[in-house]
């Protein structure tokens, strides 16, 4: 009976659990998606939630990633091929790789609404990829089996997979960008061309008629045609000062026209030109990061609703999410999450110590996830607990105490320097040798000494990177360097190769004085951090060189061959008598050719460096035709000025707007920066605050008693920082780097790093007098979270 009666009570509690665990998975999703801002309107139903969540799995994104690079690689096999393989091979692994993307794409359309996948533009670019990549493949076949002539046109088609993919986030913006500010770049183009026409028509008129000749021979400014090509290369500066020595070897005048030119279209219109990109690209920028803030508070919000519960206290009956209920759903957001690292975000998001977070304190749980903490265990030396007595011995006390001393490091960046001088002498010298050996044995006692003083596993963590750089350099030259005298002593064979390695890891090891100079630290860990950002463009640029290299295989394989045997009468004119006595065969760029894709992706990056394009477009435009020339001046304009110049403005730009979101009602970005600059120049203590939507801080006061601090631990994280900035000057945990802040609980010490370029978190460590050893040490500060480092992530 008492289980009859139960059961009713038990099947109401299962159907609670049910659905508790189904409200954690969809408030999961929420919480995933505002935090790596993925903007997706999913289905809300369990089963769709599950496929989502499946959907967004990290294996299921590498695997996508995977036959992506798969994809794109395969140009490496196909005609004109660097490694030939029948031609079925190639096929078949695209095929296997239009499956893989086709299933992605089912997947993606059960998870979210039926008009919300058809709305969508990235999903009809897919599928009409893969159709016209299948298409284009049947016809392929069917063309190469019946011994005709075929061409594969959707190859330049697959770079574009990279861009319509749902992970493709950061790269559908910047090409959105550039899209969105062509418009206003279009007006400004065309006065731009419309000056370069007037110029040429002018020096058409001038030196047509003068029977003048270039250093070639040939004639000079004979047609229009030339005329126009060759007065936008001189915008390139790259003809410059050959276009104009002719003129001016005639008469000293026509350097006027020379100079006025380069002073209206050089200094003026490029200006003017690379001014507009970069504006309209910093207001799209602005809106596209509007865009994102907005969504991620949405997402929040459904998540926050999702959860709720109303706990009336003092009759207001305010929404909250219990404090279980917001460890599951971290648990579940982030299951390698530590019991460490979540006690801390709890910490900082109920700073009210209520037991329970508000929508306020909810939304925050994003940012701090971003956030990349990590755990530094003090753990005992292995030879401490082996060899107790020798360890804690004076003389090894003495020598532990030499290896963490200054001078040490300082020896060894000598030693460094040292090596330096050695490495540029003769290496066949016995000395030299003899001396690589020494240097060899000095760097492996450092190590060694190294890790003697310094437990192996704090050594070699994740973040020691530097320590990381010294041991495999250190450890492959000593192999290398092994291998290489043995083959030496063998007498029968020596590598070349391996000789090579050697000397690499030689110049290599160089690198190591880097960490020991403050400034090349910083700068180095300045482009570790804007990594993400230097990523995205480089698959923005991935992009459209593989474009620009399948349509000049296309149009130019063939043309232009390359001779190992220099004496080969051949390789005089590169295989094509319409180059003999051209610049392009004398300057001996028979190799910068587009006869395969790993030639035709270094030709583009010539051509993107600028010197000399105008010899390589050339060469190609007398082994076709002159129209040849607009493929190159397309390269020129779409890589060199609409995508590489703006990037880096662009760069330095978003670095200034990295701003609290208390201060974005500023009115000038950079005077909020330079009152910042002067408040803590002005007191002895630094502020630290914790940068909250709702407004500024309260303003701090030198006036505070300190003594204050010492008669009870105020409650709430913010009254005790403000206590803790009046009594005493914030200090850092010594066992970090400078550079590194720390937060601090009762077990372990915890730096903060940003975990992506545009942010900037920092902390402070209090330790107040009269802390009872049981209550949380409120110690965080988290400032001017940086909300603009959404720029990086996103739908």
């Amino acid at each position: 009976m008492t289980s009859t009666s139960s059961s009713p009570d038990e099947r109401a509690r299962d159907g609670q659990d049910a659905q508790s665990k189904e409200d954690l998975e969809l408030a999961s999703a929420y919480v995933s998606d505002a935090q790596y801002n993925r903007n997706i309107f999913f289905d809300t139903s369990p089963p769709a939630v599950r496929l989502y969540l499946l959907y967004n799995r990290r294996p299921a994104q590498v695997l996508l990633y995977f036959f992506i690079v798969l994809d794109l690689s395969l140009a490496v096999f196909e005609e004109p091929a660097v490694v030939p393989l029948p031609a079925w091979a190639p096929m078949l692994a695209e095929l296997l790789c239009l499956h893989v993307f086709a299933l992605r794409l089912v997947h993606y359309a059960k998870v979210i609404p039926r008009d919300k996948f058809w709305k969508d533009p990235k999903n009809i670019c897919m599928i009409a990829i893969l159709a016209l990549t299948l298409a284009d493949m049947i016809i392929y076949g069917a063309l190469h089996a019946a011994g005709c002539y075929a061409l594969r046109w959707s190859r330049v088609l697959r770079p574009l997979l990279l861009v319509n993919v749902t992970e493709g986030r950061q790269l559908r913006r910047a090409f959105r960008s550039i899209r969105n500010a062509l418009p206003q770049i279009f007006s400004v183009f065309l006065l731009f061309i419309f000056s370069i026409l007037i110029f040429s028509l002018m020096a058409l008129k001038l030196f047509s008629k003068r029977d003048l000749k270039t250093s070639d021979g040939s004639p000079y400014f004979s047609n229009y045609a030339d005329a126009v090509f060759d007065l936008y290369v001189l915008v390139t500066t790259a003809n410059s000062p050959d276009v104009m020595m002719p003129a001016y070897d005639a008469s000293s005048a026509f350097a006027v026209f020379f100079i006025v030119y380069i002073l209206v279209n050089t200094f003026i219109f490029m200006s003017v030109f690379l001014a507009v990109v970069f504006n309209n690209y910093k207001k799209y920028l602005k809106e596209e990061v509007r865009q994102l803030v907005r969504a991620k508070r949405h997402k929040m919000a459904r998540a926050f609703a999702v959860l709720q519960e109303h706990r009336h206290q003092g009759g207001d009956g305010e929404p909250l999410v219990s404090r279980a209920i917001w460890s599951r759903l971290v648990r579940l957001v982030q299951p390698n999450i530590s019991h460490a690292h979540t006690e801390l975000l709890w910490s900082v998001s109920d700073d009210r110590n209520r037991g329970a977070v508000d929508k306020r304190a909810f939304v925050q749980l994003a940012d701090l996830l971003n956030i990349q903490v990590m755990t530094l265990k003090s753990r005992p030396h292995p030879l401490g607990r082996l060899c107790p007595a020798f360890y804690r011995s004076a003389p090894s006390r003495l020598l532990r105490r030499l290896v963490r001393h200054r001078a040490f490091a300082a020896a060894y960046d000598l030693i460094i320097v040292i090596n330096a001088v050695f490495i540029g002498l003769d290496e066949d010298k016995p000395s030299v040798g003899n001396a690589e050996w020494a240097f060899l044995a000095l760097y492996l006692l450092e190590i060694l000494l190294k890790l003697y003083v310094v437990e192996p596993r704090s050594f070699f963590a994740a973040h020691r990177f530097w320590n990381w750089f010294d041991t495999i350099i250190v450890v492959c030259a000593l192999v290398a360097t092994v291998v290489n005298a043995a083959l030496e002593s063998s007498g029968g064979y020596t590598s070349r190769q391996i000789l090579d390695i050697v000397f690499i890891l030689r110049v290599l090891r160089l690198i190591r004085v880097v960490d020991s100079v403050k400034r090349f630290r910083t700068i180095i860990n300045t482009l570790i951090r804007i990594g993400p950002a230097i990523l995205t463009f480089g698959q923005l640029i991935l992009v459209v060189y593989y474009v620009f290299a399948v349509a000049g295989m296309e149009l130019f394989k063939g043309r232009v061959k390359f001779y190992q045997d220099a004496g080969d009468p051949a390789a005089a004119d590169c295989g094509n008598p319409l180059l003999r006595g051209s610049a392009f065969a004398r300057l001996g760029y028979c190799k910068n050719n587009f006869n395969d894709v790993l030639s035709a992706f270094v030709l583009l990056v010539q051509l993107t460096v600028v010197n000399q394009w105008h010899v390589l477009s050339s060469g190609f435009a007398a082994v076709t035709h002159k129209a040849a020339r607009i493929y190159f001046v397309l390269f020129h304009i779409t890589v060199v000025i609409i995508i590489v110049k703006p990037f880096f403005w662009s760069t330095r730009w978003t670095r200034a707007t990295c701003t609290p979101s208390w201060r974005r009602r500023s009115r000038s970005c950079g005077s909020a920066w330079r009152r910042r600059r002067r408040r803590r120049t002005t007191t002895w203590w630094t502020p630290w605050r914790r940068a909250t939507a709702s407004g500024p801080p309260p303003k701090q006061s030198r006036a505070t008693n300190p003594s204050s601090c010492s008669k009870s631990p105020p409650k709430g994280i913010e009254r005790w920082t403000r206590c803790c900035s009046a009594c005493s000057r914030p200090t850092r945990s010594r066992r970090t780097s400078t550079s590194t802040p720390t937060l601090t609980t009762p077990t372990e010490t915890l730096p903060i790093r940003p975990s992506a370029p545009l942010e900037t978190f920092s902390a402070v460590k209090c330790d107040p007098p009269d802390l009872p050893p049981t209550s949380t040490p409120p110690l965080l500060a988290l400032v001017h979270a940086c909300r603009s480092a959404d720029i990086d992530r996103g739908d």
